[in-house]
């Protein structure tokens, strides 16, 4: 098993700006090294990839790159076609659209195929939005939940405040969860209206952009300080009140 892992290619996990940031504010220098020692890319979208790559690298020849789309949408036996350039031996890169790989994108299917055929996994530092927010906001690191999306459905979705609400109190576990931007807003309202008014909640946006926004107050605070949220891409973090 150990000479196999040896011939295998390696999957680099590369991290990408959170925003429209320049990647030298925020991306380590090893990974621009490591960036231009690969031309096989894994991608979620590949105009951002592309447009990443030659802000990194400007120099780096778009057109030796081999790019494949990981989504949503891809099938089972798609993924394991990508994995065949580490098969043969091949390195190769794996980009999120935005921050780091795997934490809330396809990209863990691929990672979790690798490791079933014996294909070293190597993370890259770089920034990650949930750990920021959860880093700046005061609230409990030993112990937190991150839900990802909430429900589309406007009483769905505040059933599901209402749940994370009781863990939250319960265990003392802060809850994180995102919202597409142009939702932000509604979701900001009804959190206001129906959360406690001790229960504190963490509003972080543009994370890691001039932009930036954290504050975390409790729900009767927010309701006197609206902000403005509006095609923000934010994280939410809710805890129990003191």
């Amino acid at each position: 098993m150990i000479d196999d892992i040896k011939k295998n290619g390696v999957i680099h996990l590369i991290p990408t700006p959170i925003g429209e940031n320049s990647p030298k504010e925020v991306i380590p220098f090893f990974v621009k090294n490591k960036i231009e020692n690969l031309n096989h890319f894994v991608v979620e979208n590949e105009k951002k990839a592309r447009r990443f790559i030659k802000k990194i690298l400007p120099k780096k020849n778009q057109n030796d790159l081999i790019i494949y789309e990981l989504n949503k949408f891809c099938q089972q036996d798609e993924i394991d076609d990508f994995l065949s350039p580490c098969l043969n031996g091949i390195s190769l890169g794996l980009l999120s659209d935005s921050g780091s790989p795997c934490i809330a994108d396809p990209g863990a299917k691929l990672v979790s195929k690798a490791h079933k055929n014996n294909i070293i996994v190597k993370p890259l530092v770089g920034p990650n939005s949930i750990l920021l927010a959860m880093m700046s906001s005061g609230m409990n690191g030993q112990n937190f939940t991150f839900n990802g999306y909430l429900p589309i459905n406007k009483k769905e979705r505040i059933k599901a405040l209402i749940k994370f609400q009781k863990i939250a109190y319960g265990d003392n576990y802060p809850q994180l969860f995102i919202e597409t931007p142009y939702r932000n807003k509604i979701l900001f309202d009804e959190m206001i209206n129906v959360l406690d008014n001790s229960t504190r909640l963490c509003i972080a946006c543009d994370l890691t952009l001039n932009t930036e926004f954290i504050k975390t107050r409790s729900i009767s605070e927010w309701k006197n300080r609206k902000p403005n949220l509006e095609k923000r891409p934010c994280i939410f973090i809710i805890e129990c009140g003191f």
